[in-house]
């Protein structure tokens, strides 16, 4: 089960056979398909830069692999996203499209298991969902997990919200790992300052949407960003983000919470993670020398930089474990995100915002790590990875989020689901409520489908009253549900309310109250702890540190920063 699983810790589970949507463009033409040919065939729709041509599943017409800016090769490899050339027939997009180029861990027909890079460059592109009904729908705009360096536009697919709620969902692909975030002196120039190029790219999808998703049924002005773990930490990125303003209307977190990454710490990590590279290629003598040659802005390291392949540079940065010394992205170069990263930020994009999490989401990061084997009392260690673990996190992804934006003018929703965890009347074995608890509760199809079975009664009753909540906060920024009788309070500092999903003996059990803890409990809770010290010791120094969430707990218990 381990191994099936790895890849949903990382974002989403990946295929290597996910393939489609070639864009063989032709010359850029100025011309635009006659609007009679849309209305004949609503598998065929009109974008800016041509048509496509999408196919019908059981209600629900689909385009796979829709351009929004052109391949990011060559001189475009750190530059912000342009426009993708103009084509003249209609782009074939009804299969699906290779996924961005990462790295995957592939097994050959011998069981050995070797890093590879998968995928392809051409990675600004979207899916779209929508029916021929839709007219003026509300749009969701996903931005999938994985980390900013692995996973796909398939994570969540569409069909069953398109199906259930009337909406147009868009998911979106986009530049990843060293290729999406990288920030060393020679790529930047005033021009082009800034070394977040994914968030530029989540920009341009954005811009797309408002400009062309009407073709597709959709409001353009009633757009939703949302995303699940690195997504949703790019949705809060969002929020403080110049890039973004007036570029959505709503915003939705699943798993997100506030990171950012300090620009210089960044550019050293960077630089100290490229150096054998530079050594390799016989570029420097050995690595400090090689750190030294990436720190220089100078055109010799620019044209090194554009020259390397590819792939090697996708495979950099491997098992980051939400951790950003394990792979800095979200630079607070104030341009994209703000030098004072969330403290004090100016929410320029202040809207209505849904925070969701599950109540033990650590346990598909904490439970791999090999230490926990040779612990004194295995069972007790992974419960207390867990339950502090799970503690941290879902603190992180919600309610400390919310308590730190003070100046937030917009109400703010929070959502916890506690299904599955150990206190749950369903627990799920070993995972708990786990980080992506929440996916099945909006698509039949994702890749939990092997942890359990969510089609329980108690869990669909929780289903149909969340995709009520989500499709009235869609329609009208405010959450509401006539199935679940519970109406979900906005957060506020005095008033600490998060909508909590359960259920027991076949029931959905839902509920509005106050589940805030903070850090400093939680610490005082782990030093009560009668878990044995030298475990406990490990734990907190080997499994819990350096993650998103673990900046209070590394400073009590002084533990080493993973930046030097």
């Amino acid at each position: 089960m381990k191994k099936q699983f790895l890849a949903t810790v990382l974002g989403c589970a990946m295929s290597l056979s996910l393939f489609g949507c070639a864009n063989n463009a032709p010359a850029k033409t100025e011309e635009k398909a006659p609007e009679t040919e849309e209305a004949a065939n609503p598998l065929i729709r009109n974008t800016q830069f041509g048509q496509v041509e999408g196919f019908e599943e059981n209600g629900v017409d689909v385009f796979y692999g829709v351009p929004y800016g052109m391949e990011p090769e060559g001189e475009l490899r750190w530059q912000a996203p342009v426009d993708p050339e103009a084509w003249d027939a209609p782009l074939d997009c009804k299969e699906k499209e290779e996924v961005a180029l990462q790295a995957a861990s592939v097994t050959d027909e011998d069981g050995n298991t070797t890093v590879e890079a998968v995928g392809t460059t051409n990675s600004l592109t979207m899916d779209i969902y929508t029916s021929a009904e839709a007219q003026k729908a509300p749009v969701v705009v996903f931005v999938h997990g994985g980390n900013n360096q692995t996973g796909n536009s398939f994570e969540i697919p569409g069909n069953d919200m398109v199906k259930k709620d009337g909406i147009v969902y868009v998911s979106v692909n986009y530049r990843l790992g060293l290729l999406g975030f990288n920030n060393l002196p020679a790529l930047l120039d005033d021009h082009n300052n800034t070394g977040n190029f994914s968030m530029l790219d989540l920009a341009k999808s954005l811009q797309w949407v408002r400009d062309n998703i009407e073709n597709f049924g959709g409001d353009s002005q009633n757009v939703t960003i949302s995303g699940f773990s690195a997504g949703g930490r790019d949705v809060m990125a969002m929020l403080v983000s110049p890039t973004f303003k007036g570029l959505f209307d709503k915003a939705i977190a699943y798993s997100g919470g506030m990171t950012i990454a300090d620009s210089t710490d960044s550019m050293n990590m960077i630089a100290k993670t490229m150096a054998p590279l530079v050594v390799e290629d016989g570029k420097a003598a050995d690595e400090e020398e090689a750190k030294e040659f990436l720190l220089t802005d100078s055109d010799e390291v620019r044209d090194y930089l554009y020259g390397l392949e590819a792939g090697r540079i996708v495979k950099l940065f491997p098992n980051a474990g939400i951790r950003m010394a394990k792979f800095p992205h979200l630079y607070n170069d104030g341009v994209v995100l703000p030098e004072g990263g969330f403290e004090n930020a100016e929410y320029v994009n202040d809207v209505p915002l849904i925070m969701v999490t599950g109540s033990e989401e650590f346990s598909m990061f904490g439970l791999f790590d090999p230490s926990i084997d040779s612990m004194k009392d295995v069972d007790a260690s992974k419960r207390f990875i867990n339950y502090y673990g799970g503690e941290f996190y879902r603190n992180f992804n919600t309610q400390l989020s919310a308590e730190k934006m003070g100046s937030y003018k917009s109400n703010m929703y929070l959502c916890q689901i506690n299904y599955g965890d150990e206190n749950s009347g369903y627990q799920i074995p070993t995972f708990g409520a786990f980080h992506g608890i929440f996916v099945p509760l909006i698509s039949a199809a994702n890749n939990y489908a092997g942890l359990y079975d969510f089609s329980e009664a108690s869990y669909q009753e929780l289903s149909k009253a969340y995709n009520e909540y989500l499709l009235s906060f869609l329609q009208t920024g405010t959450p509401s549900s006539q199935s679940a009788g519970v109406e979900w309070n906005a957060w506020k500092n005095d008033a600490r309310d998060t909508l909590v999903l359960d259920g027991k003996d076949g029931k959905a059990v839902i509920e509005v109250k106050d589940v805030y803890k903070s850090n400093a409990d939680i610490i005082k809770e782990i030093e009560a702890d009668p878990l044995d010290e030298n475990d406990k010791k490990t734990i907190i120094s080997t499994i819990l540190n350096g993650r998103w969430f673990s900046a209070d707990l590394d400073a009590h218990f002084k533990t080493p920063s993973l930046w030097n």
